[in-house]
């Protein structure tokens, strides 16, 4: 019953000494980010906590009651003191008064604001009357996989006193708000035993008069659930028993690396997507299993989980005992098109007359037998949740369908929440996407200083960014560097030595799968090397040209094959040099290496043009900072070409410049970026020169 080990109890984390001394605030604080930090309690920004604490009030200096709640959008795991909306109690109480019934809940949120306390900027949530009306000091509303699967039983209510007695008591579906509220309170009221309540197809309430009794409450329930759950599946098939048998991990990962451009293409065409690939044990149990395609068509039941992943999955068709995934991708555009279709018509079904309008019709959730699950949304993020959120339902229909019959939300109120004008509003409120929103970029080099750079900016605009060298131990550290700095969903490496075909193939296939396919290609890898003609060996040239141009050509070749596949465009940018147009002494092998990358590019412009593959060049020149190339033998070598020193070599650089400026990574960086971005929508084929002005690299 757990996304970790089945089975597994919860273990109460509560530290005396650490909350000694902690405000009410800051104990709800720490109980929240307790309860937040294990998924078998809640998933990613579901569940709510809340606690009523008498402040002094900064307007008349009494002492008075007031709600803190976990505030919209918010999540307990990772929620700071700012993440909670504070409310006078008093107030709260009397919106009573104004509430006209369950055809007006939604004008009640309006009302809201005016409860603030202190000014408190941070929205309150439609689950703030839920907490409101209980009468208990501390609140916890949870999302445990082990409650769920009772309240998604066809006899939750009888399955719910079997287990808890009056201890936990019951109610029936109400969409969460106002009204629910009212339900909690005349519950308490009526049960002053009772010490929470199993919502129907939602979730679980529990309360206590201190934060510590509370989250010993909440983690005791979960657990007698947990255990109950244990004894009464032992033995027993699971989703049907048996139906196919999983394929090893690497085959796993070798269709899922076939099917995810296929599927991104089909459903970017809105917006960009990316995806996430999950083959855990709880997965590929449900994958497997004989009933899963009529437990997958029942939809998920709690409303945290079917807004994230959809009502339903797309189930895919492959046979895993007779692979064959030119037949599946054959059979998936049909597939995609039938359920936006379903999709659709589940709409016209449902809607009302201010519905708001038809969003994507396309899955986020994709079942493959065998093989895992896969998912899509606009970023890597809300992908991999989306895939927890998944996991999360299939333990409850785990639970659900062994000791009972499942049962998913009614389509109608699943379409009344999903389309719920208070959630449109939240989305609307959304912030901008970047420029590079749902692109997925890898950069060769990319352990290098221009490389590097280059990531960083890509990251900054959005891009899901892959890092390729051949140096792992310096790919490692600038990973952890950018991952730092944005975050380690959008950051992933891959060892790449580019003039190797089959590492540049596996290398493809990596990036399928940690993110769905390709969009922005950025070839910089690179050497350098320096020696007059004559001393110039045959290993030298060759090693110049398998890098700097049968390299580049590999790394492109393969990724074509992606960017067609996915028919949704793309951008490949080289990063050359000035000295691909410019001839400079005692340089041959690097100069006609970079010359040959410079015309590949150019040759790649014609052949992508008509899939929207773009091909464009940046050519730096005499960039020291940071840079891999040069703190070798080549600075060296440069040095003693010009007459200088190391430390001279810059400085001869920046004056023999047009414009007599030093040119830094991210001035590569930002050129690169351009070529990546809609900016450049127009342009194919081109050159940019960010070498601050050399007449004989002038391309015209």
């Amino acid at each position: 019953m757990s996304t970790q080990e089945a089975g597994s109890r919860l273990t109460n984390l509560w530290d005396k000494a650490r909350a000694a001394g902690m405000s009410e605030p800051e104990l709800l604080l720490y109980r929240s980010n307790l309860l937040g930090s294990d998924k078998r309690v809640t998933n990613y920004g579901g569940g709510n906590t809340s606690a009523k604490v008498m402040q002094k009030d900064p307007l008349t200096g009494e002492t008075v009651e007031v709600l803190w709640v976990k505030g919209s959008g918010g999540d307990v795991g990772t929620i700071r003191m700012d993440g909670f909306a504070t409310l006078y109690m008093d107030k709260l109480r009397a919106l009573k008064g104004l509430y006209r019934g369950v055809d007006f809940e939604d004008e009640m949120v309006g009302y809201l604001p005016h409860c603030t306390f202190n000014l408190n900027a941070r929205a309150a949530s439609i689950d703030t009357p839920l907490h409101a009306y209980v009468p208990k000091k501390h609140v916890d509303h949870m999302h445990p996989d082990a409650i769920i699967a009772i309240a998604a039983s066809a006899n939750s209510k009888a399955l719910t006193q079997q287990i808890f007695g009056g201890e936990i008591g019951w109610l029936p579906w109400k969409r969460p708000g106002f009204e629910l509220g009212l339900w909690l309170e005349t519950f308490c009221l009526e049960n002053p035993q009772a010490k929470g309540v199993v919502l129907e197809s939602h979730g679980l309430f529990t309360w206590a008069d201190d934060a510590e009794s509370c989250y010993g409450l909440t983690v005791d329930v979960i657990n007698r659930a947990i255990a109950w759950f244990e004894t009464e599946t032992a033995g027993k098939a699971i989703f049907g028993g048996e139906r196919h048998k999983a394929l090893a991990a690497r085959e796993r990962r070798a269709v899922a690396a076939r099917l995810m451009p296929a599927i991104r293409g089909m459903v970017s065409e809105e917006a960009h997507m990316v995806g996430h690939f999950d083959d855990s044990d709880a997965v590929l149990q449900f994958v497997c299993g004989k009933d899963m395609e009529a437990l997958a068509a029942l939809g998920t039941s709690c409303p945290d989980h079917f807004l994230r992943t959809k009502i339903r999955p797309l189930v895919v068709d492959f046979d895993p005992a007779k692979p064959d995934v030119a037949a599946t991708l054959e059979s998936l555009k049909p597939a995609v098109e039938g359920y936006r279709k379903d999709y659709a018509a589940y709409y016209d079904r449902c809607k009302h007359a201010d519905s708001p309008a038809l969003r994507d019709p396309n899955a986020i959730v994709y079942l493959v037998p065998g093989v895992g699950m896969i998912t899509f949304a606009k970023d890597k993020a809300t992908a991999r949740i989306s895939g927890e959120f998944y996991t999360n339902a299939i333990n409850v229909m785990r639970g659900a369908s062994t000791v009972s019959t499942y049962v998913g939300l009614p389509e109608q109120e699943a379409f009344d929440i999903e389309y719920w004008l208070l959630e449109e509003a939240k989305l609307q409120r959304m912030p901008k996407p970047k420029s590079l929103a749902g692109r997925i970029a890898v950069v060769t080099g990319g352990a290098g200083g221009i490389g590097s750079a280059t990531a960083a900016r890509l990251l900054s605009e959005g891009a899901c960014v892959v890092l390729a060298d051949i140096d792992e131990t310096a790919l490692a550290s600038a990973a952890d560097n950018l991952a730092g700095r944005h975050g380690k969903d959008v950051v992933r490496t891959v060892q790449m030595n580019v003039t190797d075909e089959a590492a540049v193939i596996a290398a493809y296939a990596e990036i399928a799968v940690e993110f769905g396919g390709i969009d922005i290609v950025v070839s910089n890898a690179g050497i350098a090397s320096s020696a007059p003609v004559e001393e110039t060996s045959l290993e030298l040239w060759n090693r110049n040209l398998a890098i700097l141009s049968t390299g580049y050509f590999l790394v492109a070749r393969e990724a074509f094959k992606v960017l067609r596949q996915q028919a949704i465009g793309g951008s490949v940018i080289f990063i050359a040099s000035k000295n691909g147009l410019a001839a400079s002494p005692n340089a041959s092998a690097y100069c006609t290496a970079k010359a040959s990358e410079i015309h590949l590019a150019r040759c790649l412009a014609l052949e992508g043009a008509d899939a929207g593959i773009r091909v464009n060049v940046v050519n730096p020149d005499a960039v020291l900072r940071g840079s891999k190339i040069w703190s070798g033998e080549w600075l060296d070598q440069r040095a003693s070409t010009y007459k200088t020193d190391k430390e001279g070599l810059e400085e001869m650089y920046r004056q023999r410049s047009m414009l007599k400026r030093s040119v830094l990574p991210e001035d590569v960086a930002e050129a690169t970026y351009f070529f990546a971005s809609e900016a450049s929508s127009k342009s194919t084929g081109n050159i940019i020169n960010v070498d601050a002005g050399n007449v004989q690299a002038f391309t015209r």
